[in-house]
């Protein structure tokens, strides 16, 4: 059986994306994936890499738990907003402590790409946002996409990564969030 590990990056537990981490688990065929789900908002950890890559910060044990599942798992679905064209600080702050050199990746001299460790895992982003897709597409230039799926999944060797952009969020109805939490469901029936 295959393993499927959701991971919601908002720290707030009434947010819409913790609606749709529970909709993206309820459509999961439990015949076909063992599934596991990891609210970052739940993991007591220090989310700055106080030396970079210089010096090595011993996990905490909710970060160790954490990387293990990720480790373990087959298919990872990442659930969270987008903030300042970015990823939410908590989330940016598992990832710089738990994507090291030596665990996901591993530099090599005399070459200018990594190592990539976790090849064979696939995972699919799932992105809420204030600001409409083509704006941030045609404007900006994705760059929370681009930097989250091409700068870390695919660095890492996570491919393919598919993409959900949810927007625009901001004053949306009842029906909109109820319209994305059943596509939600739905794309999870398909995973």
């Amino acid at each position: 059986m295959k393993k499927l590990l959701i991971i919601n990056g908002h720290p707030d537990k009434e947010s819409f994306c913790y609606a749709l981490s529970a909709a993206f688990m309820s459509g999961i065929d439990s015949n076909r994936w063992s599934i596991e789900t990891l609210h970052l908002t739940d993991l007591e950890f220090d989310p700055v890499l106080a030396y970079g890559y210089r010096k090595r910060i011993e996990l905490e044990p909710d970060l160790a738990d954490g990387l293990e599942k990720i480790k373990a798992a087959d298919h990872l679905v990442w659930v969270f907003p987008m903030w300042w064209y970015s990823l939410p600080a908590l989330l940016k702050g598992f990832i710089d402590r738990t994507f090291l050199p030596g665990i996901a990746f591993a530099f090599k001299a005399g070459k200018a790409f990594p190592e990539k460790y976790w090849k064979g895992k696939s995972a699919h982003i799932i992105m809420t946002s204030d600001t409409p897709r083509w704006y941030d597409y045609l404007f900006m230039g994705s760059p929370a996409l681009n930097q989250f799926r091409k700068g870390t999944l695919q660095f890492c060797g996570i491919n393919p990564v598919k993409v959900t952009y949810i927007a625009p969020m901001r004053n949306c109805s009842e029906a909109f969030r109820n319209k994305w939490l059943s596509k939600v469901k739905l794309l999870a029936q398909h995973t």
